[in-house]
């Protein structure tokens, strides 16, 4: 098996081949799904290992303590090999992962092999493929909790045992002092033990991150910031706990502590800073001085971690054990969120990279999670996880009747809200061959009002009605996104042809089951409401374009802006993401200015907000990258655009300039829309001419039912992307 391993002379990191280790009677082995970088500890050491002996030596000052003590009982010369011996060997790394048992050894009946588990010790939970863990360091993941947040137990169970010590109680104030990935939890926990939190930290991306995990206010411990938020909340009284979560020689964080303290509060030392203690301080106010001794009772004790001898639960509540088993039911019940603490997650074979990028200040990171492929496949969650396409299956050939010019089209709607109302009956209305025949909504005045406004024969309630009269020709299904997929699965199976506004479904089961329709009902005509493709400024950038005979890069910025408070769509337990919602339009467009379907999809989102960035990659080595951002300028455009290839640039500015930049002289302007058009035109007009046309003549649909499943496949594709952190495959059914 593979483990990552240091070497404290040297400074060596390295993934090396080790034996696997035996499975001893009073604990389990277990495979790791995720491993956890404590940026704080593992980084001290990582750094510690890099510097010179002396440096070595300031910086443990009680292990030259130990040094000098076996000079004076050994001797140099036995005391010096023996200090090269132990300096010149791999020492292990890690001490936080989640796994699944692989085998159970005598003694252990509360677990068994397929188990999801969260494992503690830095003997025991180490970067490593494969690790024996004993049973009061390891504890059953609650079901439905991702194995990826699991991983953050033992870091949980440090600041649980912190805020513990604090001894903190409802309507209390405290500061956490040091917003790392300790601080960022202490902060958590506090805010769900109803205490107001102010957070000090010098980078101010972490302080806006402790913000909106829950801390009342934030600042740098060297401005006023901290201090002003402390008396408003406090009414000049000061804070009645202190948490050092901060690392680092500074004597700041206790001399900070003290003054923004009241009197008799409580001062607790999580992490390892400088404790010269400023007297006259302490002694004035009698601070009560505290530690937190890592996990939790029972760390350093062998009896209770490798002898599996618990504590009475009536003399020591809060064990280490039980530390770790309560904050994962605080994860699996949604009161502590560590997601938006995972800066980066990386596969294990790359662990030495992401170190050394992390000691370097390449990667800024909070949380650093390892991913071990083989047990993330077993888990579903893959390095490189695999979502697949369904394929269109149809029975027979469908044969969609051919109007004459004079008999017009017969429209069904189903819906009749904003976009509706707004984008597609006014471009239907009157036109020249279409028939507006019903309307059908849940509520009888939206349906009256539709049939007023646009000319409808009927309005009605009832959609069997619709499905049922063999003389409307097309139904558009244009109501909430948790109902496309059944309406459109029922109108196919009614013979009738579909219009569907986006998404076409919000999973792949909605997906495959308006897929078993088509082939169920041989009727496969189907448009989704993917409008962009048709608008026409794009269309005459993309001719201009031309043809390319090499690799492009597409960049597509969507600036999406905030929703007002109450939209439908932030109910995304039942209509699915905003992304999911939408992104298909802007996959779509990629992907029809690519000329292809997406192979791949990778995503990542910012912390704390819905901003995304999606990268799909396409057969021939194009890239297309979507920003799809929230929390920009409402005055800037929404939606830009460029498409790189061939020595030529496309450029789309939110639908109303289009230009084409060519290579044959440095910085010529190929083309540019001549002039700005009264309104942007982002197609919904030639899309409907386009669909009403198929549906007069017979001829094929305007967009390939194949195209449309796998842009909606690649759209949810996302999801599962966000959640594995790793680039999905597009697989294509067979």
């Amino acid at each position: 098996m593979k483990q990552v391993v240091q070497n404290y002379k040297s400074g060596e990191l390295a993934v090396l081949d080790v034996p696997v280790p035996g499975c001893k009677p009073g604990g389990v082995l277990v495979r790791t799904a995720y491993s956890l970088i404590s940026t704080g500890t593992e980084l001290m050491k990582v750094s510690e290992a890099g510097m010179s002996m002396l440096g070595k030596a300031r910086s443990r000052p009680d292990q030259v303590a130990k040094v000098m003590q076996s000079v004076a009982t050994n001797g140099v010369p036995a005391t010096y090999r023996k200090v090269m011996g132990k300096l010149d060997s791999y020492t292990p790394l890690g001490y936080s992962l989640c796994g699944v048992v692989e085998q159970v050894g005598a003694g252990i009946d509360d677990v068994k092999a397929g188990d999801l588990v969260a494992c503690a010790g830095n003997e025991h939970a180490l970067h490593a493929e494969l690790n024996w863990v004993p049973k009061n360091l390891y504890t059953p993941v609650p079901d439905g909790l991702a194995p990826r947040h699991a991983a953050f137990g033992t870091v949980g169970s440090i600041a649980m045992q912190g805020v513990r010590q604090g001894e903190p109680q409802l309507g209390e104030v405290a500061l956490v002092i040091g917003l790392g990935l300790i601080g960022q939890l202490v902060v958590q926990l506090l805010t769900a033990a109803g205490v107001r939190v102010v957070g000090a930290d010098p980078d101010p991306t972490r302080c806006e991150l402790a913000e909106r995990l829950g801390a009342a206010a934030c600042g740098d411990p060297a401005s006023t910031a901290v201090e002003a938020a402390v008396a408003e909340l406090t009414g000049g009284h000061g804070v009645d706990q202190v948490f050092l979560a901060a690392g680092g020689g500074s004597n700041q964080p206790v001399e900070l502590a003290a003054r923004l303290c009241r009197d008799r509060g409580r001062v607790v030392d999580i992490g390892k800073c400088r404790l010269d203690l400023p007297w006259n301080a302490y002694y004035e106010k009698e601070l009560d001085v505290r530690f937190s001794r890592s996990y939790g009772p029972g760390r350093y004790d062998p009896a209770y971690e490798l002898e599996g001898r618990d504590y009475p639960i009536g003399y020591v509540r809060w064990t280490e054990r039980r530390n770790l088993a309560c904050f994962l039911d605080l994860l699996a019940r949604g009161s502590v969120d560590v997601e938006p603490l995972v800066s980066h997650v990386a596969d294990f074979d790359d662990a030495v990279e992401t170190y050394r990028s992390l000691k370097d200040g390449d990667l800024k990171a909070v949380a650093v999670l390892f991913r071990y492929p083989e047990q993330a496949e077993e888990q579903g969650e893959s390095a490189a996880p695999e979502v697949s396409v369904p394929e269109v299956r149809r029975t027979g050939t469908t044969v969609a009747p051919v109007r004459s010019a004079k008999t017009p089209v017969r429209l069904a709607f189903v819906g009749a809200g904003n976009y509706a109302t707004s984008m597609l009956l006014p471009h239907l209305a009157g036109r020249e061959g279409v028939e507006l025949s019903t309307v059908v909504t849940t509520t009888a005045l939206s349906a009256a009002n539709a049939q007023r406004k646009f000319g409808f024969a009927e309005a009605t309630t009832d959609l069997d009605a619709v499905l049922g009269d063999k003389s409307i020709d097309a139904v558009f299904v244009v109501t909430r996104h948790s109902s496309h997929a059944e309406l459109t699965r029922q109108a196919l199976l009614a013979g009738k042809t579909v219009f569907v506004e986006k998404p076409l479904a919000l999973s792949e089961d909605e997906l495959a089951g308006v897929l078993a329709a088509v082939e169920e009902s041989g009727n496969d005509r189907l448009q989704v409401g993917f409008n962009r493709r048709f608008a026409p400024l794009l269309q005459e950038a993309r001719k201009r374009f031309g043809a390319r005979t090499g690799p492009a890069s597409l960049r597509y910025l969507v600036n999406a802006g905030k929703l007002q408070h109450g939209s439908w769509y932030l109910q995304q337990g039942a209509e699915g993401s905003r992304f999911v919602g939408e992104g298909g339009h802007f996959i779509d467009t990629a992907s029809w200015l690519l000329d292809a379907d997406p192979v791949s999809v990778y995503a990542t989102a910012a912390p704390g907000n819905e901003d995304l960035q999606v990268v799909l990659r396409y057969p021939d080595g194009s890239t297309a990258t979507i920003s799809y951002v929230t929390t920009g300028a409402a005055g800037f455009p929404k939606e830009t655009l460029d498409l790189i290839a061939d020595g030529k640039v496309l450029r789309l500015d939110d639908f109303v300039r289009a230009s084409v930049y060519s290579d044959g002289t440095v910085g010529r302007k190929q083309w540019v829309s001549s002039r700005l058009p009264k309104a942007r035109d982002k197609g919904q007009n030639a899309e409907l001419a386009a669909f009403i046309k198929a549906v007069r003549t017979g001829g094929p649909m305007p967009v390939p039912l194949e195209s449309l499943v796998a842009t909606t496949s690649a759209t949810l594709a996302v999801r599962a992307g966000l959640a594995g952190g790793a680039p999905v495959t597009l697989a294509r059914a067979r």
